[in-house]
Parts: structure tokens; C-alpha cells; sequence
């Protein structure tokens, strides 16, 4: 039920940040007692962040001692160690501490980590390996995520104003809450294969739409872009449909015994000797096919390569021409015949009118 218990508040002005975390001082305190017990956290790291955790742990416990925070790296062990102390003061200091040595051990360089010590960052620590179980798929995907040279992850940090790290099985995001539940949205629906491009036009219209004040108090479901999945018709695989094998009422035929086959073979009345000298006998029959095929797969290697052979290019330049003056040659000479013919032809037209005259004058 809905209370109806409205008391006038002069204290809340429309002008108070509701959002903003303010800095925890000593003073804040309001006991001024230390803690009564000590609170721990540990994580391990994987061997090939050793080195580098070697190189910065100095400046690691320079940050947390000005939060009167204890940190200790075992190198045997493979872990970081976060502890209060009796000058810690900020009970929730301690979960800031936690939360480095995670990030430092999930690849995050010292001065991006470090800055989690702040009130107004979080992080976020999503797991991506569980999503899909095939590699191919799961390493495609994870690289959609980064994108090409990395600017699908760039949109999505300033975007987000986050700081995005992907990493192994592990994506490490830093920056404010909101941005944070934006971060974990899109990096599980890319692994759930739903491109993060979808989600980059929505945040860049949501952005857009912020910055006008009268749509401030009103529904945004209207300018954002709605997108279906849409299942693409592909071939159907066709399967070897099996052969039907025709009915018979009676059963099967009765499969012969190994006292059978030996029985039809001769061999059951072999003794023990002449068995023991059949089987080497075998034996000694497949030993000599298996030398026989690797001695002609060794001879293949001293078998001569087919030498390709080399042509002089300029020999074969002078052929070519010689031929072509020769076709050239034919050529004139048949078409001089072919002329010669017809000059002879129209000239013996022309003889046998004037014979045919001279006979009748005749």
C-alpha cells in the first residue's frame, strides 16, 4: 500500500545531488575507535603477471598506506593480500583494495587500477568464457567485442566513460555505476551473438536525446531502434537416407563358430607344433609385404624428377618468325596460282567466241 504520509521536507531542494558520494574523512569516524577485527582479502594471479607485479608492487603499497591499508605479494604462492590495520578508518576502504588487486591481476596497468581508489569509480569484473562452448566461436566473437584496431571497444568507452580491458576469459570494466550496467549489457549480449554495434547507435541516440531538456520527462522507446533477430533461410543438409532392408519372417542364418572355421580349414586338427609353426610361418609373410612396400617407398626418393625442359627464348623467337615468314610465303604463292588460273580461264573465254566466228565464216 502506498503511503499517504506526506511531510514537508525543507531540506530536500530540487538543487541537492542525490547521486554525488562525498569524501570519508577521519572526522567522519563518529566513534573514533579502530576495528575489532581485521578484514582480508586474497587473489591469485597468473605466472606471466609476475613480473610486472614484481616492478610496481612498490607503488602499489605506497596508495593503499595513505589509506592505512596493508598489501603483500607471495611470489611462491601466486597471490596478493590486501589487510586493515589499526589506523584504517574507512570501513569500506578495504573493498577498494580488494578490488585493485583483482584488477592488477585481470592485466590492467597500475595508473588505469589505481585510480578505483576514488569514490566515484567501480569496477566490474564479467566472466565471458562460460557463453559458448566452441573456441573458434568464443575467439570470433570475443574479437567482434574488441572490433577492427580496437574501435568498436573505443565507441564503447566513450560512450560508457568507461575504461574497457578484455582479457582471456575476463573483461575488466572501470568507471561510474551507470556506465558499468551499460558495459555488462552489451558484453553479454556479444557473447549471446548480438553485434555491439546495435547497442553503440542506441547509446549515441540516448546521448543525443539527453541533451534536449523538454524530453526529460518523457518516453525514449519511440527514437530508439528496435532490432529483430531474423533467422536467414540456409540449406538443409541432406542425410544419407538409409536403404530399407526387405521383411523376411524367418530369423537370420546361424553365424559359424571359431570350432567351425577352424574345423572347415583343417586347422582344429593341427597339434601344437604345427600351429606354432603355421602362425610364424604367417608372420613372416606380412613382415616381408610391410619391408617389401617401405623399400619401394624408399626407392621413390632416388627416382629422378622430370626435368623441366629449358627453352632459349630468343631460338624460339626465331622459329616463330621463320614460320610466320614461311606461312607469309604460302600464302602469296597459292594466291599467285589461285590468279594465274583465273587470268587463264578469261582468256580462253574470250578464244571461243572468235573460233566459233572463224568456223562459220569458213
Amino acid at each position: 500500500m502506498v503511503s499517504t504520509h506526506n511531510r514537508e521536507k525543507p531540506w530536500d531542494t530540487p538543487d541537492i545531488d542525490k547521486w554525488k558520494l562525498e569524501e570519508f574523512k577521519e572526522e567522519d569516524n563518529a566513534s573514533g575507535l579502530h576495528f575489532t577485527e581485521e578484514s582480508s582479502f586474497m587473489t591469485l594471479f597468473p605466472k606471466y603477471r609476475e613480473n610486472y607485479l614484481k616492478s610496481i608492487w612498490a607503488d602499489v603499497t605506497s596508495a593503499l598506506d595513505k589509506h592505512h591499508i596493508l598489501a603483500q605479494l607471495d611470489l611462491v604462492e601466486g597471490s596478493m593480500t590486501v589487510k586493515t590495520t589499526r589506523k584504517t578508518f574507512d570501513p569500506a576502504i578495504i573493498l577498494k583494495a580488494r578490488d585493485l588487486i583483482k584488477l592488477l591481476a585481470r592485466s590492467v596497468p597500475f595508473p588505469q587500477a589505481v585510480k578505483i581508489l576514488q569514490d566515484d569509480i567501480a569496477c566490474d569484473v564479467i566472466k565471458i568464457g562460460n557463453f559458448v562452448n566452441n573456441k573458434e566461436r568464443f575467439t570470433k566473437r570475443r574479437q567482434r567485442l574488441v572490433g577492427p584496431n580496437g574501435n568498436t571497444l573505443k565507441a564503447l568507452e566513450l560512450l560508457t566513460k568507461c575504461y574497457i580491458l578484455v582479457q582471456g576469459n575476463t573483461v575488466s570494466a572501470m568507471g561510474p555505476f551507470k556506465g558499468l550496467k551499460e558495459v555488462r549489457r552489451v558484453v553479454e549480449d556479444c557473447m549471446k551473438n548480438v553485434h555491439p554495434i546495435y547497442y553503440i547507435k542506441e547509446l549515441m541516440i540516448k546521448q543525443e536525446l539527453a541533451k534536449k531538456p523538454e524530453l526529460a520527462n518523457e518516453d525514449w522507446s519511440r527514437f530508439l531502434p528496435m532490432f529483430k533477430k531474423r533467422n536467414v533461410a540456409r540449406k538443409k543438409v541432406k542425410m544419407n537416407a538409409k536403404e530399407k532392408k526387405i521383411y523376411t519372417p524367418f530369423p537370420p542364418a546361424q553365424t559359424p563358430r571359431k570350432v567351425d572355421l577352424q574345423i572347415e580349414s583343417g586347422e582344429y586338427f593341427l597339434g601344437k607344433k604345427e600351429k606354432h609353426l603355421k602362425e610364424l610361418q604367417s608372420k613372416r609373410e606380412k613382415q616381408e609385404e610391410v619391408s617389401e612396400q617401405r623399400q619401394q617407398e624408399r626407392l621413390k626418393d632416388y627416382e629422378a624428377p622430370e626435368e623441366e625442359v629449358h627453352e632459349n627464348k630468343l631460338l624460339k623467337k626465331e622459329k616463330k618468325e621463320k614460320k610466320e615468314k614461311k606461312d607469309k610465303k604460302e600464302k602469296k604463292e597459292k594466291k599467285e596460282k589461285k590468279e594465274k588460273k583465273e587470268k587463264k580461264r578469261s582468256a580462253e573465254d574470250d578464244e571461243k567466241p572468235k573460233k566459233k566466228k572463224k568456223e562459220s565464216e569458213d
